[in-house]
């Protein structure tokens, strides 16, 4: 039987896959009753569906009427029990024996989530269907795929379960491998190096790997965008160490845990033909445009998270992918998994996400274009009540112990895929700027800085990260944006960046209160060079996974720390006069 199971996985069935899903989203509406019904049957007994009088009923009505709509905060004292080691039924009718943590980015700390084996299913069922879609587009042989993936560490709560960031769940879990190997996309790196303590050095080890198999490589990956460019900005330092230690076969010093050095010394033999091609290779590079097909010439596509706050970074990555296509990832969560690429052609901006029907119920409250926390008014719609270019605010229930949980994303009906809606991510509810009237989502800032970027172009120079606070202690309250540059650029330029920031929130509320002074003159603050790598070693420092990093678009006043850090290396300030 193992020996049969063993080749059922390292057989894909792609058409199969495909097949699958076309039969589960033809009837969507039905499979959501189905998958509701599964949920409340397994957990009927729980102490929280208990309380809200279900009386054993499954129906989409009655559990509509029954059980509220909540966020985190209402289920964080549970969550907590469970991560203390309550053993009793309280969100789940099995016991949770996992813990997945947040990024913490947004609010500035990690929250806790219930993980188990069916989060760690539908993820499978997520990552299979995708790559059945891609592969049919982009179809890659046996090769290797250059993934930028690590892993934190994972601790005990007090209760003696298992935490770690999601990503780190997935990657330790047996199934995450096998399937990586049916699908023929072995990763370049040994474990060692994915699950290596310093994250720095992990770096240089897949960046070494991927060179050491350059023509196997046939995807470059990572859980984000943000990863992906984070590497290769890297690589642009540290190409000339990296091609030494091929031509020697030793590994440079800069590597010193013992299990990375030991599984790296079975990969590196002394190549100096390898390291001549190398070096030549990057000597010849303009400005390291074309860098990745340059590098690894058989790479088929480029593939990670691209969509919301990753977006400001596609333009580099789009510089290193010279023409590659960039293959937007999937849509989910450290809640869970909401939907699937299977239009991997569509660029990045334009991609959609088809819902898949069995891995969780999901509600849709209707915004009609409204963010501002009015729509308590509005009742949540069904998967196949969406309506076609409306808005919606996403709540779902899943196997893990979240029951009508708002997500906290706003998403875009495009299309549908059978039955099933296609979403486009439009921004996370809570990322709002505002001190008046005024309310400027992440995208909003997003263009805002991309219009007023656009003044660095001719000095060839580039906003390498940016974020941006409300600073409400001066009266009256203005925006702050914090950029970090690629390299210096004059006074009269950044204070016309500051002036174009300032104009480019086009909000109505924003205009009107800058008008009247109710909001005060926008300002600038430039950061020294490496200013978000230290944002994004504190993360690491927190326990988080770079994986799952994502540089905050909107600081918050609690998160201070991060604050200190802006603050503490902000080298020049601007203050607009646009409104003088």
């Amino acid at each position: 039987m193992k020996m049969l199971v063993e080749k059922i996985e390292q057989k894909f069935d792609q058409e199969k896959v495909i097949e699958e899903f076309e039969d589960l989203t033809k009837d969507a509406g039905k499979i959501q009753e189905e998958t509701l019904e599964k949920i409340l049957e397994q957990n009927r007994g729980t102490e929280y569906l208990q309380q809200w009088g279900l009386n054993g009923k499954t129906d989409p009505q009655t559990f509509k009427n029954c059980v509220p709509i909540v966020t985190h905060n209402d289920l964080e004292p549970y969550i907590q029990r469970v991560a203390d080691g309550d053993l009793s039924p309280i969100l789940t009718g099995k016991p949770i024996e996992t813990i997945s943590l947040s990024s913490g980015t947004t609010q500035g700390k990690p929250k806790f989530v219930p993980f188990n084996d069916e989060l760690m299913e539908s993820t499978m069922q997520i990552f299979k269907t995708s790559f059945a879609f891609r592969n049919r587009e982009f179809p890659i042989g046996n090769g290797k795929a250059l993934q930028f993936i690590y892993s934190s560490k994972q601790f005990k709560t007090k209760g003696g379960l298992a935490a770690g960031t999601a990503t780190t769940n997935v990657y330790r879990n047996a199934q995450f491998k096998k399937t990586m190997k049916a699908m023929c996309t072995p990763c370049c790196s040994p474990d060692e190096v994915i699950f290596g303590p310093d994250f720095h050095q992990s770096l240089y080890c897949h960046l070494l790997c991927g060179l050491i198999f350059g023509d196997e490589v046939q995807a470059v990956s990572s859980t984000f965008a943000h990863s992906i460019v984070h590497a290769f900005r890297t690589l642009e330092q540290v190409w000339e160490a990296l091609v030494v230690d091929i031509r020697e076969g030793v590994l440079s010093s800069r590597v010193t845990v013992p299990s990375i050095r030991l599984a790296m010394s079975k990969l590196l033999k002394p190549d100096p033909e390898l390291a001549d091609t190398i070096y030549n290779k990057c000597s010849r590079l303009s400005n390291w445009y074309g860098l990745i097909p340059e590098l690894f010439p058989n790479t088929r596509y480029i593939y990670g998270i691209m969509t919301g706050s990753m977006e400001p970074y596609l333009k580099k990555l789009r510089h290193y992918a010279g023409e590659l296509p960039l293959l937007s990832a999937d849509y989910g969560s450290s809640e869970g998994w909401v939907g699937v690429n299977v239009n991997p052609k569509l660029p990045p901006e334009l991609v959609t996400y088809a819902v898949l029907p069995n891995i969780g119920y999901f509600e849709f409250i209707p915004l009609g274009g409204n963010l501002n926390g009015m729509e308590q008014a509005n009742s949540p719609v069904g998967l196949t009540e969406v309506k076609l270019g409306e808005e919606y605010e996403i709540v779902f229930t899943n196997f893990a112990g979240l029951y009508r949980y708002r997500l906290g994303d706003v998403v875009k009906v495009k299309g549908f895929h059978n039955g099933t809606p296609e979403l486009q991510f439009v921004c996370r509810r809570n990322l709002l700027l505002s001190i008046n009237i005024d309310k400027n989502t992440e995208k909003d800032l997003q263009l805002a800085v991309e219009a007023a970027a656009k003044h660095l172009v001719d000095e060839k120079l580039e906003v390498v990260d940016f974020t941006s606070h409300v600073n409400v202690s001066a009266d009256p309250g203005h925006y702050v944006i914090f950029w970090e540059l690629s390299g210096e650029a004059t006074d009269e330029m950044l204070q016309d960046c500051c002036n174009c920031l300032d104009k480019a929130f086009i909000d109505a509320g924003y205009v009107s209160s800058r008008k009247v002074n109710a909001i005060g003159a926008l300002e600038l603050r430039i950061v020294k060079r490496g200013t978000f790598h230290k944002i994004l070693d504190h993360f690491v420092g927190l326990g988080g996974a770079v994986s799952q990093f994502k540089t905050p678009r909107c600081v918050g006043p609690k998160n201070s720390s991060l604050l200190q850090i802006l603050s503490s290396n902000v080298v020049e300030s601007y203050v607009s006069t646009a409104f003088c």
